[in-house]
């Protein structure tokens, strides 16, 4: 991150002849288990991770918000005194969101000098969307001393999403970012936004590997699963599905060999994985939570739904590899995107030579691997 920090302070000297008072930074994340159990008002359980979006700042006189992007080479300016028009540019609407719905909560502050940067990978699903909302959130309370909380930064980021850039999205992503703590994961109810930071094992280091699957039919897809999971919440009489157990779906009356009672078993038994690998995490049980984590993958293959093969062959292959040693699984919406592992440092060597010399050959795609640290959540650098 120094790499970006520095950067983003010599570019934005240049950009308005003069330095910032401030570098903020909040980070990307990983969802180490708990997969579309956020809008079923369940729990989800993800780190935040050493890639960041970075903002290097300075408040104004006036109301005038001025934006360089260095990864995109480009300029956006607009004033808080007046309707926040939408821009023609993604990465800019975003910003636009954040200041917008920080202004329509009631908070005071005037205009600031912002240069952007990050290396949060685009489009891999690791949230640089989520990151570059509340980076931005944190860069006004910083430079106005905002009396918001980090869960407000991450609801104003999600509303900015949600309403502005016009994306549907969880609380999760924004939440993570805003709230993580360094080596721990972040076990958040999704019903209340209550959070419990559980410590990491030492023993395991956090790799992502991206399928680079292109992703396709995700909104249709997503679209689809919420409904399922809504008219079974509603077959079984509960408000959510996070509030049904097994047997209450047993003893239902829904088909049990429909796509419906499917993906209410996954939501309800990942519910339950969740809850237990925040108990194995705190106890190292490393067996266990490699059990948890195969039993989810399979539970998102088989009744969820939402696994594609080259994915399935991406955890094959690491799980041939660290046996229960660790655990592997998809993260994220599915139909693509990346897998997670949690791998002892001895083995992560030999997993990323066991992709290399696997994965493309049989599926036809290269593969890109992060190996990540658990780390901090927004907050001044």
């Amino acid at each position: 991150m120094n790499t970006l920090v520095q950067q983003a302070r010599d570019i934005f000297a240049q950009q308005f002849q003069s330095n910032p008072t401030d570098v903020v930074q909040a980070p990307g994340r990983v969802n180490l288990i708990g997969e579309h159990t956020d809008y079923n008002d369940g729990f989800v359980f993800p780190c935040a991770i050493d890639y960041q979006a970075v903002v290097a700042c300075k408040a104004r006189s006036d109301q005038r918000v001025c934006v360089f992007a260095i990864d995109f080479g480009e300029h956006d300016e607009f004033s808080i005194s007046e309707a926040i028009e939408k821009s023609d540019k993604l990465w800019a609407n975003y910003i636009r969101g954040v200041v917008q719905f920080l202004a329509v909560r009631g908070y005071d502050f005037n205009g600031a000098d912002m240069v952007v940067t990050g290396n949060v990978p685009l489009g891999a699903g690791l949230s640089s969307s989520a990151a570059l909302e509340v980076v931005i959130g944190q860069a006004f309370k910083t430079l106005y001393d905002l009396p918001i909380s980090q869960a407000d930064i991450a609801l104003n980021g999600q509303q900015a999403e949600n309403d502005y850039v016009g994306c549907n999205c969880g609380i999760m992503d924004q939440l993570i970012s805003a709230k993580g703590e360094a080596g721990k994961a972040l076990l958040i109810d999704c019903r209340d936004l209550s959070t419990q930071a559980i410590a990491m094992p030492a023993s395991l280091a956090v790799l992502i590997v991206n399928s680079n699957k292109k992703r396709g039919l995700v909104d249709s897809e997503y679209n689809t699963r919420r409904e399922q999971c809504e008219a079974a919440a509603a077959a079984l009489n509960v408000k959510a599905l996070r509030d049904a157990s097994m047997t209450d779906l047993e003893a239902s009356s829904i088909d049990k060999n429909s796509d419906r009672y499917k993906r209410a078993r996954h939501v309800i038994s990942e519910n339950a994985r969740t809850l237990a690998m925040a108990e194995a995490l705190k106890s190292e049980n490393i067996p266990q939570i490699s059990e948890l984590m195969r039993a989810s993958h399979q539970s998102m293959r088989d009744d969820f739904a939402i696994t594609v093969s080259e994915i399935d062959t991406l955890v094959d292959i690491i799980a041939e590899v660290i046996g229960e040693q660790g655990g592997v699984r998809m993260t994220g919406g599915g139909f693509g995107g990346c897998v997670v592992a949690l791998v002892p440092h001895h083995l992560v060597d030999d997993v990323k030579a066991a992709i290399a010399a696997q994965y493309q050959q049989k599926t036809g795609l290269k593969e890109t691997v992060y190996l990540c640290t658990p780390s901090a959540g927004a907050g001044v650098v």
